[in-house]
């Protein structure tokens, strides 16, 4: 439980009474009661306001919204307000704004706009951080904090570069370590000074924004950059903590946001939490990822959905709005992969400036009479209903899928093979080929531990840390199943090819290696033609994007490719080695291939469907807890639907209706129901 003075499903959102005049105030409180809204995040963005200058605080306002709300039953969860600094400190201390990628020292605007590693930034964050504690924290409306907002945007200012150079001297000890992890012979980058070393940006190694002469600086600096932000957010943390050791912080993140690392954020997290902007054709397997890898950033605890739109956003090319009934579904589909919030940017729409036509729960036309506000209300109502089932259950998976964001780096930084290879399009694809069966998927790190699954599924693994392999071949000779796929095992973490044939330190479990790969062009296709039938699987399919040559080691040919000059050479592999066993997949596979070796290779394990049968536009979620399992049946389609579930007598939590065979759901309808657990 986020926090027991509200042990419910927290439902709410972002709210501004600072934008507004007093005599609204009172409306609002109204009309959140009326949606059944009981927490507020508040002071988002509201530095300037709190610190009109250096020496002064003022929190009058703050104290008097967060009473108001509270004496009428709506908690807070208070931000820090540092996501933007106020112009005084931009105009008195320079140090503060950041240096763009293209070296161009940016003048005051915006958001985002601090550099992580000002000094100036680093002080008053604190500050007002430790101020803001130290009034509150006997304050029983506040929930949770909020650090800051976003964290997200590099820097490359003086002050970056000389913490990059200290960074590096802490992270590699000697320049001579440095230069040979870099490999800085090639193109005569050797460095004999620290001083030497500058960030690169499109003044020095970049351009393009991922492309590098130099992939060991860019990854490095990328490390940099996510740990300087990191320290911003531990700053206020650990100031946070001083005061109120007992109260959680979170900050929130974005889901497959490029820039960070949220696994090692989310080791300084309580919680994780999370803003979910799906575009209109977002496929819903890929959002339904994206909450499985937030749950999967602390091992599956629950986490915050901290902002959605109720409808409507504004800063996507085509800004539709959520049809009816959608907003309640991608409400639910986030508590079905384990959010144990419900909150909303915003609470009421803004009148200017760039988020004035952001969807909020009060429209512009300020009453309740609209879709929207009815919508809200009654999801309102409904996660009242279903807290006691819901809050703290988790959702257990036999299947892991790796995803890691220095990986994902050093892939983007790949000077070739392919510059179609996309690290997340690539994870998708083998997420959605268990997602299409409904088989429960944890998305995890690189240090999780595999002993928890029957299957662990690697794609793209370019990039082999230190004691992965080692933990893989212990993880497969004890029984599990590993998979991995073509360009992987290529590197170390200093993206330096590991030589002796690839997949290098993956080699041995794999029982292949691979001499060359092909990069083929977008309207080009290979086969991937199967020696013998493997369950469902028989014929030819196709592949394309990239195809590694490889050989075999011990490994089972599974299929061969059937064209061009490597056709009858291994596409498919699978090694016995010890008591399980490691597939590799040498190309990129058609969906229906994929569908069809994960259900092979589930078959095997005995890992079942949470449900079978299920309709294409259906999305089937479980959550467990003491002893009852919690399925969520979610109709993306734009028909009705009708979903088998079983024999064994279930309860609607939605109307407490008892059922069992099969239910009818309307389009973008919802159905929870809670039954005693199913063996899996």
């Amino acid at each position: 439980m986020i926090n027991d003075k509200l042990p419910k499903i927290w439902y709410g959102g972002d709210y501004n009474p600072e934008q507004w005049d007093a005599e609204i105030w009172d409306e609002d409180v109204r009309m959140f009661k009326l949606a059944g809204i009981d927490v507020a995040t508040l002071n988002v963005f509201s530095w300037a306001l709190n610190q009109p200058d250096e020496d002064t605080y003022d929190f009058a306002w703050l104290d008097e919204t967060i009473h108001r709300l509270y004496k009428n039953g709506i908690y807070t969860c208070l931000a820090t307000s540092t996501g933007a600094h106020p112009a005084w400190m931009a105009k008195k201390y320079p140090d503060v704004l950041r240096v763009d990628y293209q070296g161009r020292k940016r003048k005051f605007g915006g958001r985002h706009n601090s550099c992580p590693n000002s000094p100036t930034y680093r002080k008053y964050s604190k500050l007002i951080a430790g101020k803001l504690a130290e009034r509150y924290k006997n304050h029983p409306a506040v929930l949770i904090w909020h650090v800051s907002n976003e964290y997200g945007g590099y820097c490359y200012c003086d002050n970056c570069a000389a913490g990059f150079r200290t960074w590096l001297q802490q992270r590699y000890g000697t320049l001579e370590k440095l230069n040979k992890a870099w490999n800085t012979r090639f193109w005569g980058h050797t460095f004999y000074d620290w001083d030497e070393i500058v960030v690169p940006n499109e003044l020095s190694e970049e351009w393009g924004g991922n492309r590098t002469n130099f992939q060991g600086i860019s990854l490095d600096y990328r490390r940099f950059m996510s740990n300087s932000l990191l320290e911003c957010y531990r700053i206020e943390y650990e100031e946070l903590k001083k005061h109120t050791p007992d109260l959680p912080v979170t900050t929130n993140l974005m889901g497959f946001y490029p820039e960070l690392d949220y696994f090692e954020w989310a080791k300084y997290m309580d919680v994780v939490s999370w803003d979910n902007y799906p575009s209109f054709n977002t496929p819903f397997s890929f959002t339904a990822m994206t909450h499985d890898l937030m749950r999967g950033l602390k091992s599956g605890q629950p986490f915050m959905l901290m902002e959605q739109t109720p409808s409507q956003q504004n800063w996507q090319p085509y800004n539709s709005l959520k049809r009816p009934g959608v907003m309640r579904l991608w409400s639910y589909q986030a508590v079905a992969r384990g959010a144990d919030t419900v909150m909303f940017f915003q609470l009421r729409r803004s009148i200017g400036a760039c988020e004035k036509y952001h969807g909020a729960v009060i429209e512009h036309v300020g009453h309740e009479h609209t879709r929207v506000f009815r919508e809200c209300a009654e999801l309102g109502s409904e996660l009242k209903q279903l807290s006691d089932s819901v809050l703290d259950a988790r959702v257990d998976a036999k299947v892991g899928i790796i995803y890691d964001w220095e990986n994902r780096w050093a892939v983007e930084l790949s000077s070739g093979p392919s510059v179609g290879l996309n690290y997340v399009d690539e994870v998708h694809k083998y997420y959605a080929a268990l997602f299409s069966r409904n088989v429960q998927t944890d998305m995890i790190g690189v240090e999780e531990d595999l002993g928890r699954y029957d299957v662990v599924i690697a794609p793209v693994m370019y990039m082999v840390k230190p004691g992965f392999a080692d933990k893989v071949e212990a993880f497969v000779k004890d029984g599990g199943t590993f998979l991995t796929t073509f360009f992987s095992g290529i590197v170390n973490e200093n993206d330096l090819v590991t030589t002796g044939g690839y997949p290098g330190e993956l080699r041995k479990v794999l029982g292949i290696w691979a001499e060359e790969i092909d990069s083929l062009f977008p309207d080009q296709r290979n086969q991937i033609v199967m020696k013998s039938k493997l369950g469902s699987l028989e014929g030819s399919y196709e592949c394309g994007l990239l195809c590694d040559l490889i050989h075999t080691e011990g490994a089972e040919v599974v299929a061969e490719y059937g064209d061009d000059f490597y056709a009858g050479m291994p596409v498919v592999t699978v090694n016995k080695f010890g008591k399980g066993e490691a597939w590799y997949v040498a190309s990129s596979p058609d969906q229906a291939f994929l569908n069809g070796l994960l259900k092979h290779i589930c078959d095997t394990k005995g890992i079942s469907p949470t449900l079978d049968n299920v309709p294409e536009q259906v999305e089937v979620a479980r959550r467990v807890k003491d002893g009852k399992e919690i399925l969520f049946l979610m109709n993306h389609g734009k028909q009705p639907a009708v979903v088998p579930v079983g024999q064994t007598p279930a309860v609607n939590l939605l109307d407490g209706a008892e059922l069992q065979g099969s239910v009818e759901l309307p389009a973008h309808g919802v159905t929870i129901l809670q039954r005693t657990v199913q063996s899996q």
